[in-house]
């Protein structure tokens, strides 16, 4: 992956279209949001333009006629690059490009970007030209010979401006090898997670900017990478979570969700997000002071289901409570969203009553039992150190006596290896 140093500000405008298949203000959220990942990738909006249409332009996105427009307007003002809020196919991308004379990317695009530029660990880095490629070899057509070494700058970084004229048959080359990579670390982390069998493990996903690294810091005293900025974290971190007396817990602190989520960037990052797939509780971050605070809990819980973590505790935490002016949503919010916790992870409010609760599940989570088994039954033992932590054990002349504590769930497990069923 290449990345291209280049601290001009670039004038952006960002472009996004209105087909009443939402309301006026989500397109309006989605525009800003937009502006927001924008000024994450260092460009200013300079122009934000909504087009109603009934339906996408094939050729231009938005109608040769608007686009013809927006040229004008480009020109005028000295517009460095053109972004749109949706994916462009390499048609539109190849017409809007030779309209404008000008950079074309889409939202797609632009997510790559930031993300290949705040890439910092192997593993992030692999991921982050795995999804560039991917997201690349489609769209290798002249249309994109305007991503060149002389322009820099914002969707410029990784393979864009180095792999224009090379074949296909090397990028998939690349690709192939990319992918072998991300499956070692895939095994490595496979390997690690057998070795945490015993331990209570705890995700912290959520939509990016929701707060998820300030309270990972909180929680564990650490010092990751937190700013008011989207996608701050790429890579997952874990420590010990020091709360329960008895019961170790590691906590992962893992990259945020957004919506319109680029699906090469998705199935690159599953090994990072197997934390949340793995997890046996998940803390869903949620920035309650959002106006589409609602609209990021429907992106997130879909996108976690996708990870096969449908069926974990999950436990919503309304974040940023101190950033609420109208005191009765927190009232609203406590009977809406059930066993959920209202907290301000930057100001520390509230913060025992996760802790709490989190006790509480851990607790109900947990069995302990006691169980003797005969001389010969190594291989039963064996067993049971695999699915539980063994607290005590006895050997004398005619048996084993076993002292164990586990999940509810390995508990059952340990129940039919005893009864050989």
């Amino acid at each position: 992956m290449i990345e291209i140093t280049n601290k001009i500000t670039e004038r952006a405008m960002l472009v996004a279209l209105d087909t009443k298949e939402y309301s006026k203000e989500i397109v309006e959220e989605h525009l800003a949001e937009l502006e927001e990942l924008a000024d994450t990738a260092g460009a200013e909006t300079i122009f934000k333009i909504i087009q109603s249409k009934a339906r996408m332009d094939s050729a231009y996105y938005i109608g040769k006629g608007k686009a013809e427009e927006l040229a004008q307007l480009v020109e005028l003002n000295e517009i460095n690059i053109i972004i749109f809020d949706d994916d462009l196919t390499p048609v539109q991308v190849r017409n809007l490009s030779d309209l404008f004379k000008r950079k074309v990317i889409d939202r797609s695009g632009l997510i790559l970007d930031i993300f290949a530029s705040r890439a910092k660990s192997k593993e992030a880095k692999t991921q982050v030209e795995l999804a560039q490629l991917q997201y690349l070899l489609p769209r290798l057509t002249r249309a994109w010979t305007h991503l060149s070494k002389q322009y820099g700058g914002i969707g410029t970084k990784g393979p864009g401006e180095t792999q224009i004229e090379t074949d296909r048959r090397i990028i998939r080359t690349r690709i192939a090898h990319l992918k072998e990579k991300l499956t070692q670390i895939e095994s490595h982390r496979t390997t690690q997670s057998a070795q945490r069998k015993n331990v209570t493990r705890i995700a912290i996903a959520g939509y990016t900017n929701a707060g998820k690294s300030t309270l990972f810091n909180l929680l564990t005293s650490s010092d990751v990478f937190a700013e008011d900025k989207l996608f701050a974290t790429l890579d997952s971190t874990t420590r010990v979570l020091d709360l329960h007396e008895t019961t170790q817990i590691l906590i992962s602190d893992t990259v945020g969700f957004i919506r319109k989520l680029p699906p090469q960037l998705v199935a690159s990052f599953k090994s990072t997000l197997s934390e949340v797939r793995e997890a046996d509780i998940i803390f869903h971050v949620i920035d309650v002071s959002h106006p589409f605070y609602e609209d990021h809990i429907r992106v997130v819980e879909e996108t976690l289901k996708e990870f096969g973590s449908k069926d974990k505790k999950i436990i919503r935490i309304f974040n940023k409570i101190d950033l609420i002016k109208d005191k009765s949503q927190i009232d609203f919010i406590s009977n809406t969203h059930k066993d959920s916790v209202l907290i301000s992870a930057k100001r520390g409010i509230n913060i025992s009553a996760l802790k709490n609760m989190l006790k509480e599940i851990i607790e109900n989570q947990f069995v302990e039992a006691k169980i003797k088994l005969q001389l010969t039954d190594s291989k039963k033992v064996s067993q049971i150190h695999s699915l539980a932590e063994v607290l005590k054990i006895d050997y004398d002349e005619n048996e084993i006596k076993i002292h164990y504590k586990t999940s509810k769930q390995n508990s059952d497990k340990i129940k039919k290896i005893i009864h050989g069923t």
